[in-house]
């Protein structure tokens, strides 16, 4: 299992659409096979910026959903709305401390 962390700015006036956008997918995604888990997350200090968090079981499961049908449509609606070029980041947990 590895998480996936994408950031991405949007035009202020286009974060209303954005927000309405991923609530239509949502859970479309977190259906998608292998996707164990999805987060949206807002900047607390910049509000235009937002990540999603997401933990796949495998690789090959987050490059099958690059290359579905559904992904190109949510990408299709959500790169224009975008301020700067989205930043994107695979890891995997290195220590986890339970509180």
């Amino acid at each position: 299992m590895f998480t996936r962390i994408v950031k991405m700015e949007f035009q202020e006036d286009k974060v209303a659409k954005f927000l309405a956008n991923f609530e239509t997918v949502k859970h479309n995604i977190r259906s998608f096979k292998g996707c164990m888990h999805l987060e949206l997350w807002r900047d607390k200090n910049q509000p235009t910026i937002f990540f999603t968090y997401s933990k796949w079981e495998k690789e090959s499961d987050l490059e099958t959903y690059r290359n579905s049908e559904l992904f190109k449509g949510v990408w299709a609606t959500t790169k224009p709305m975008f301020a700067s070029k989205a930043g994107a980041w695979s890891v995997d947990t290195h220590c986890h401390v339970a509180l």
